[in-house]
């Protein structure tokens, strides 16, 4: 499927491309430079080495149907790590991962509630598991007692993050509107925007009849859940109206009057003198390990070279499905087998240089991106240098196919990486690749790759993408469908980005509101 571009940012961006820099700016661009700057001739011989043509190999060895679709764990999973790690050393990287590898590994465990064993109060009353309370999506129920006051979150319209809020320690209970689904973009919002600010947990009114509520909720008190190393995961759970409504009463509020907030701003009503109390017992079914990919090429500035931009794409995808025409292994070869083999090219390219760039470099390769973002999660909380000196993520996934020439930047309007990626666009008009806004800001993109993780804590990010399709997540997303000759002029951008913001005095700023509602301090 091909997504319609907003002509007036296209045309915009290409009458930029087609002016060029004008003299003044690019004097202060040479003054940026430091002597010992890659040149000219070594940027030219670099970029040449990303070709559609091994973009098309890498793609093919990575979404072969020897490799199964790439699942988190698996066997071929494992196969896909080591193939990159092989490649990165080949490179000549610096191994970044566990015990002096390129591997850096988290373990996984898959866990089933014990709802016998499980309890919850709220204001006293007590909730059974089941028959009043249980678990919401996929997320993992913490092991162990949780006990804090109440926040309750109604109305969906967008509204600023009440300034002084800390739900740290705190339980919320978000009241959606009546009967509505809680897989609408609006509601997700908002219960991302909860669990990034860390509560204890996250309760959710549910207002369905006896037998819908039954059916999801004996669902949920089977489903196993998995849990990511010793990341501290959040409790997400469906509660139903019928014990809330009492238990609000009593505290001098209506949840129907909650409920009918449809389209209100979000309010937030300080319920704190509600006690919550949840001790989630869960058993282990199986311990299971995934791996990410890390290597560092090091700057060559003494002081600047301990700082990183950080190259990012997950190599998992969903593994083997359903047969569809007789083909049940979804390849993944644009998502995100286009990403991963653009990282590698440009882990290449950068090598290749013979005076390398002021800031040092990370090539990160994760997975479990397609169950929750796992890798980077694990990542960006045990990093192998301290996160605070990464200066940027740009994340590529999903770069393969769609327009052969743009390119889809998200999170340009959050720090000024946007301007240098306009700026690095404008001067290579040749490339013939032109980046552009989010174009479908309602499907919340910003939240769903890896990149996600490294801005909510702290590192400003771009995220470039261009587009799901008719292939997505389907056997059908196959090697002969990715455009090669258009990935690598991404490729060439990104490494062009790349070197500009490793070669700059003054490391990317945030966007102070973007960095209050992203990073939240």
């Amino acid at each position: 499927m091909t997504i319609a571009r907003p002509a007036s940012t296209l045309r915009g961006l290409l009458l930029l491309a087609l002016l060029g820099p004008c003299p003044a700016a690019a004097q202060a661009q040479a003054q940026r430079q430091p002597p010992s700057a890659p040149t000219a001739a070594s940027v030219a011989q670099a970029l040449a080495t990303i070709t559609g043509e091994d973009i098309r190999r890498r793609v093919g060895v990575i979404a072969a149907d020897s490799m199964r679709g790439r699942m988190t764990p698996s066997p071929e999973l494992e196969e896909t790590a080591a193939w990159i790690a092989s490649e990165f050393r080949a490179f000549g990287l610096e191994p970044a991962g566990d015990a002096g590898g390129f591997l850096q590994r988290f373990s996984l465990r898959t866990l089933v509630l014990d709802p016998a064993g499980s309890t919850a109060t709220v204001g006293g009353s007590e909730l059974r598991f089941g028959r009043d309370v249980a678990p919401a999506f996929a997320y993992v129920l913490p092991n162990g007692r949780r006990e804090g006051p109440l926040w309750v979150v109604s109305g969906t319209a967008s509204a600023a993050w009440p300034e002084g809020l800390s739900l740290k320690g705190a339980h919320v209970l978000l009241v959606p509107p009546v009967r509505a689904d809680v897989g609408t973009p609006a509601v997700i919002a908002l219960i991302r925007a909860v669990l990034a600010a860390e509560p204890l947990g996250i309760w959710i009114a549910n207002d369905r009849p006896d037998r819908d509520w039954a059916y999801a909720a004996n669902t949920e008190l089977r489903r196993q859940h998995v849990q990511v190393g010793d990341l501290d995961t959040l409790a997400v759970l469906s509660v139903r109206d019928q014990v809330l409504a009492p238990i609000l009463a009593a505290a001098g509020m209506d949840l129907g009057d909650l409920r009918a907030r449809a389209g209100a701003p979000v309010r937030w009503d300080d319920a704190r003198r509600l006690v919550v109390s949840l001790d989630a017992r869960v058993n282990t079914v199986s311990d299971a390990s995934a791996p990410n990919v890390v290597g560092i090429l090091r700057g060559s500035d003494p002081v600047l070279r301990d700082e990183f931009v950080v190259y990012s794409a997950h190599m998992d995808h969903i593994g083997v499905g359903d047969p569809v025409a007789g083909d049940s292994i979804n390849n993944g070869a644009d998502d995100d087998a286009s990403g991963t083999s653009t990282v590698v090219e440009l882990a290449q390219a950068f090598s290749s240089l013979p005076v390398r760039p002021r800031r040092s470099i990370i090539f990160l390769t994760v997975s479990g991106e397609e169950e929750g973002l796992w890798g980077s999660s694990w990542f960006t909380t045990h990093p192998p240098v301290p996160i605070e000196r990464m200066v940027a993520d740009l994340n590529i996934d999903m770069v393969g196919r769609n327009w052969p020439d743009t390119i889809v930047a998200i999170g340009r309007e959050h720090s000024d990486l946007g301007a240098t990626l306009a700026q690095v666009n404008a001067r290579h008009p040749e490339l013939g690749m032109t980046a552009i806004d989010d174009p479908w800001p309602a499907e919340r993109f910003y939240q769903r790759s890896d990149h996600y993780n490294f801005a909510r804590r702290g590192v400003p990010i771009l995220f470039f993408f261009s587009g799901t399709h008719e292939d997505y997540h389907r056997p059908s997303d196959e090697v002969a469908r990715i455009d090669a000759e258009k990935t690598a002029r991404i490729g060439k951008l990104l490494f062009l980005l790349g070197l500009e913001v490793a070669d700059r005095t003054v490391r990317p700023q945030w966007d102070p509101a973007s960095r209050a509602s992203i990073v939240g301090r």
